[in-house]
């Protein structure tokens, strides 16, 4: 029985029957601060529900396609502003960020994940969000020099991609089998990481730096590349997770909550890529 790392995935409702399409038979087999915790998502679990149309790896797609596309407006709008007025940023930051993590909450607790306007909401404040902590990371970084920092910002959207179709694809071949060992580890190493980062930010209080995990150097340069192997591994989970509910024939509003779930894992696997190339723009 296997678990996902995305608070998301693991509260969505569960049903039965049906038929997966979202990898293979092989890789079926075998997600700032999140709440953590453990739902078995074996087949046999599932309550029919005999109305409404089954899931599928079209509707995930498109619902994920469309969080992504409405996120990526939003950040546009949000880095032009700010460019535009720099006292925009910190509002734009910690408003997004705080309204973002609200939204997932009362989607994820509240169980309203399949609720479209959340999601859609979720997708523009994390969007302000990004766009104005990317002006911020490239305006830091270079100077003031936009055109550097632009081209830091597409790299990191680049390589996140990257990753994201990297492990699709490890999903889908069953290069890496999702096993209860590794879901277990996983989400292990995501408690430690998050540990952590409480930890640091706490230590930040007394001490310059705090325990060094953000200040640039080699321990914050590994500590960045520990972050983005974990959220990178988190996708097999909540592809994993997303296989599961297509074969057990949930309904297509499911999709929404999947689209949720994977827009949260690539919002932290984009900001901890930015976050490590900005450390290497700086040496």
């Amino acid at each position: 029985m296997r678990t996902t790392s995305n608070p998301v995935f693991r509260n969505l409702p569960a049903q039965s029957g049906g038929y997966a399409t979202f990898g293979t038979n092989t890789a079926g087999a075998g997600q700032f601060t999140h709440a953590y915790g453990q739902q078995q998502y074996p087949e046999q679990q599932y309550q029919a529900r005999p109305t409404g149309r089954a899931m599928t790896i079209d509707d995930v797609v498109t619902k994920t396609g469309i969080t992504l596309g409405v996120l990526s407006v939003s950040a546009i709008i949000s880095y032009v502003l700010v460019h535009g007025n720099n006292a925009l940023a910190a509002p734009l930051v910690i408003g997004g960020a705080l309204v973002g993590f609200v939204l997932v909450l009362i989607a994820t607790f509240g169980r309203k994940m399949d609720n479209p306007a959340i999601v859609l909401a979720y997708a523009v404040a994390e969007g302000l969000f990004l766009g104005a902590v990317s002006y911020l990371f490239a305006n830091v970084s270079f100077g003031g020099s936009h055109a550097a920092g632009s081209s830091l910002i597409i790299q990191a959207v680049l390589g996140t991609f990257g990753v994201f179709a990297g492990m699709l694809v490890v999903y889908k071949t069953g290069a890496i089998r999702v096993t209860p060992r590794l879901t277990r580890m996983v989400i292990g190493a995501l408690i430690g990481v998050v540990v952590l980062a409480l930890g640091n930010i706490i230590a930040s209080f007394f001490t310059p730096g705090g325990l060094g995990l953000r200040d640039g150097g080699t321990v914050a340069i590994i500590f960045s590349l520990v972050c983005i192997a974990i959220a990178a591994f988190s996708f097999l989970l909540d592809f994993d997770a997303a296989d599961k509910m297509i074969r057990a024939g949930v309904p297509e509003k499911q999709a929404w909550g999947v689209a949720l779930g994977l827009t949260v894992t690539l919002v932290w696997l984009y900001l901890e890529i930015l976050r490590l190339l900005s450390y290497f723009q700086n040496d």
